[in-house]
């Protein structure tokens, strides 16, 4: 690829903001295009963020030539139909998370871009920022000796929003909140998980608001996770071994890790280097992976989705927490 990544973003919420200002500042990447439900949106949101082109529905922006990935970035309950269409026209996707409403549409929309050989990923951006191998790094060589325990937490007080409230836009802690937790888990630790045990605080529209999980690893690990839609929390990480620890000031976007050996003694703080809003990295490994003629990326393999979707579903429904696209 000779010319910049040329993105369409399909939508023109506040994610797809964070998208564009994010684009509009980072080289080897550009926004191309955005695409809204009707003209006049997309439209405002092409003029507020300086895209050259604004079509008034998905499809136009998906069978756009010129356009290189397609970024979408509606409710996670909208995904399928968009993520699915751009597959079946050969449109390379980086998919916003939680990847799919449930696990049959994440195996469906993997096999499909596996047929194709189309290019498909999930923007779970965290997987993407390079504090995530500087931390891989410090574990492999021993620094914190053998792993034994790993904590995430994450929360927002977020009231009432529908995105959480309501079972047709796939409301809940777990898909919005709950899936960074799992992930920093997944990224740091591989072992096994042998047995998991959670549960739920749930609103009167049946939503989980707050949830707790814990996995029991082999190799004598344990993980518990925390995620809440209804409190603030210090959405820090910790990584603890047989001879150390590390903290990580945020799960959903760290900005420094602190090493620390037996007896609570500090060793270092790695600050992450100044970043336009973290987003650019998702951005970039798409743009490498694609001039590499690859159909996913690395950062976050396609079976390592399906894997977090499935048990998104296990924990869902084991606690009653269902969607319209559910088939029970």
């Amino acid at each position: 690829m000779t010319h910049d990544l040329r993105v369409g973003i399909i939508a023109t919420g506040w994610i797809a903001e964070k998208a564009a200002y994010t684009l509009q500042r980072q080289s080897g990447v550009t926004c191309h295009a955005v695409a809204s439900r009707t003209f006049e949106k997309a439209e405002a949101f092409a003029q507020q963020w300086g895209i050259p082109k604004a079509y008034g529905s998905y499809s136009e922006l998906i069978t756009a030539p010129d356009i290189d990935l397609i970024y979408v970035g509606t409710p996670h309950s909208h995904h399928y139909d968009v993520a699915m269409e751009a597959i079946q026209h050969g449109k390379p996707c980086l998919v916003e998370k939680a990847f799919m409403a449930n696990y049959e549409q994440s195996l469906a929309i993997v096999n499909a871009a596996r047929e194709k050989k189309v290019f498909l990923a999930e923007a779970i951006w965290t997987r993407y920022q390079p504090i995530v191998q500087t931390i891989r790094d410090i574990i492999s060589e021993g620094q914190l000796g053998d792993l034994r325990l790993l904590t995430a937490s994450i929360g927002y007080s977020m009231g009432d929003k529908p995105r959480i409230m309501r079972a047709d836009l796939c409301g809940g802690a777990l898909l919005d909140l709950g899936v960074y937790g799992i992930n920093f888990v997944r990224m740091f630790c591989d072992a096994k998980i042998e047995h998991i045990e959670s549960q739920c605080m749930k609103s009167d529209t049946g939503m989980d608001l707050t949830n707790t999980i814990s996995f029991n690893m082999a190799g004598g690990i344990m993980a518990n996770i925390q995620s809440s839609a209804c409190c603030v929390n210090d959405n820090q990480g910790t990584i603890c071994g047989t001879e150390g620890y590390l903290i990580v000031d945020n799960i959903n976007n760290p900005q420094t890790v602190k090493v620390y050996k037996r007896d609570r003694i500090f060793v270092e703080e790695i600050k992450v280097p100044q970043q336009i809003t973290g987003y650019e990295y998702q951005f970039l490994a798409c743009k490498d992976a694609l001039e590499q003629g690859l159909t996913e990326s690395p950062y976050m393999p396609l079976d390592e989705t399906l894997y977090i979707m499935k048990m998104m579903d296990d924990l869902r429904f084991k606690w009653g927490v269902y969607y319209p696209m559910d088939k029970r």
